[in-house]
């Protein structure tokens, strides 16, 4: 792996007693002292999968890209000196790349993650990205295969940077399959004649596959349901050459990373089908999931979306509807207290606890005390990407931004996409 994009263990001290032995009330008091104290110099992002405590002191909260748009809009404007990301390390991560490099981001407890990004490591990528191109070099009629990679913004700066500097794009959840079409038609050049196209999509292969299936690919479920050929192959890169041959990897359209949401993979096809029955004699039920769930939850809910989608579709939802979601609790119950107001009733589709256990870790203590550490002139857990790496992972972001029509909104000079 090149210099540049090794990082560092993260390591997170241990907080003094002082803070681990602070009520929630005395904490969150303390926060907004804090606040005051560092005005407008201090932007706080909370991510939708926060807990309430945290949540409530953020200036912004929405998805990590958006919340990190949002944030090197409103540095700019403000005159803005430190971001504190309520979120995971990848999140921190694309904030550092977006922003200029006179903001500085802070993680309030490096040991918060996500074990999605944290499945394709960069070293990997570049063993499957070999693999790959051997076994298309192996036969004439592959010879002619460009391979595009795509990667999830769900994903650490080293793989963003991996699929910047191989013509790559990212892509979110409800731009995905914009980007499918974008490197499709060749990417970054155009196709030549005999030439066609195969896409490495990282990490979620959940996303991935529902994407795929979505542009009228065969997916390896529907090859398993005796529907044809799959063009889609996983590559597991913790099994000798991927678990995949290479007549496989000749012959695939989508070759799909092994990876997954340690939280939407909880659900199942199962709990749809319990949730019907529940309340087949109760007006029905509509069950709303997001797209990193598995492809047989993704067909047996009425709808699929980003988180954006998800909260828009609850809040225009009619009074006396019923409803299940599909993702992290936290956001599910904060949807299903409002909605109550409205005499819509919200409900997670598992009762099983589907918590984001790494942004949990986040909590009114860790905020604090970087806050404090902050107000007395001090940084801690600053998250900073090498240059090289971010300037390689800012062009994979870059061709999304330029390349697909998403949803943009004009936020202060800023073109948001969810």
């Amino acid at each position: 792996m090149p210099l540049f994009l090794r990082c560092a263990v993260l390591w997170q001290p241990a907080l003094p007693d002082r803070y681990l032995d602070a009520t929630e009330d005395a904490l969150g008091d303390a926060i907004a002292r804090r606040r005051r104290e560092l005005g407008a110099s201090l932007i706080i992002l909370g991510h939708h999968y926060q807990q309430d405590e945290v949540i409530r002191h953020a200036d912004f909260t929405g998805d990590s890209l958006r919340l990190s748009q949002l944030a090197a809009a409103e540095a700019e404007r403000r005159g803005a000196r430190t971001i504190v990301f309520c979120g995971v390390h990848f999140m921190a991560e694309t904030a550092d790349i977006l922003t200029e490099e006179s903001v500085r981001v802070v993680l309030p407890d490096l040991s918060a993650g996500c074990s999605m990004a944290d499945m394709a490591a960069y070293d990997d990528a570049v063993e499957a990205w070999e693999r790959i191109h051997a076994a298309l070099a192996g036969d004439a009629r592959t010879r002619r295969v460009r391979v595009v990679p795509i990667t999830y913004v769900n994903s650490s700066a080293a793989i963003k940077a991996f699929v910047g500097e191989h013509g790559g794009a990212c892509c979110t959840s409800s731009n995905a399959g914009e980007v499918f079409d974008w490197a499709l038609s060749g990417g970054t050049a155009p196709l030549a004649p005999d030439e066609r196209v195969a896409l490495l999509f990282l990490p979620d292969q959940h996303l991935g596959r529902n994407t795929a299936s979505a542009r009228g690919f065969l997916t390896e479920i529907d090859e398993a349901a005796g529907r044809g050929r799959s063009e889609c192959v996983l590559y597991d890169p913790r099994r000798p050459d991927g678990g995949v041959d290479d007549e496989r990897l000749r012959e695939a359209k989508v070759i799909l990373w092994a990876g997954h949401c340690s939280v939407h993979k909880l659900f199942r096809p199962e709990h749809v089908d319990a949730l019907r029955s529940e309340y087949a004699h109760r007006g029905g039920i509509t069950v709303l999931v997001h797209p990193e769930c598995a492809k047989e939850v993704v067909d047996n809910a009425d709808l699929s979306g980003s988180t954006e989608y998800i909260i828009r579709t609850i809040e225009h939802a009619p009074a006396g509807s019923n409803w299940a979601v599909g993702t992290e609790v936290h956001l599910v119950n904060r949807l299903a207290r409002a909605a109550a107001q409205r005499g819509v009733h919200v409900r997670i589709v598992s009762d099983c606890q589907c918590l984001c256990t790494t942004m949990f870790r986040i909590d009114q203590a860790h905020l604090l005390w970087s806050l404090d550490h902050l107000a007395e002139g001090r940084i801690v857990n600053q998250v900073s990407v090498h240059p090289k790496a971010r300037s390689l992972a800012r062009l994979a972001l870059d061709r999304m931004l330029a390349n697909v029509a998403g949803r943009p909104v004009a936020v202060k000079g800023a073109a948001l996409v969810d």
